[in-house]
């Protein structure tokens, strides 16, 4: 489950229509958001004119002021950038070139079957036309 660009804690289940327990849990579980929540919170804050604004983002968001600020400096020194890239190695030429290929080959197959479809049906109209007596070329008899 993920919601709002947080990602679950463990053990972290469905929310349910019930109302929630007013126990405190016995362990308190860490949230961890994601780099692309972080820069989406920081872009709305930037947009923030009015006064009050913020804070209505932050509650809206059950975020701190705190998580703002660090998440602003990350974004200056260009470190959530960094996150937000998709992690890994990078798809080499030959994949990339293996699955155009595959594409065109299935395209390349799926139209010598429409021609040889198309084929047939000229060759049908030419011999219903001859035996109706039909010139092909004019459309009138002969």
């Amino acid at each position: 489950m993920k919601t709002n660009g947080v990602l679950p804690a463990a053990g972290e289940r469905k929310r349910s229509a019930a109302p929630p327990d007013p126990e405190v849990s016995a362990k308190a579980t860490r949230r961890r958001f994601t780099a692309q929540y972080k820069l989406s919170i920081v872009e709305q804050a930037e947009r923030c004119e009015a006064p009050g604004e913020i804070g209505r983002l932050l509650r809206r968001e059950g975020l701190y002021g705190s998580h703002l600020s660090t998440w602003r400096k990350a974004a200056r020194e260009g470190s959530l950038r960094e996150l937000a890239r998709k992690r890994g190695p990078k798809p080499s030429a030959g994949k990339r070139d293996g699955r155009r290929l595959r594409r065109l080959e299935r395209e390349n197959a799926r139209l010598r079957e429409e021609l040889r479809k198309a084929r047939i049906v000229i060759e049908v109209q030419g011999k219903v036309s001859g035996l109706l007596g039909l010139s092909p070329g004019d459309g009138r008899s002969s």
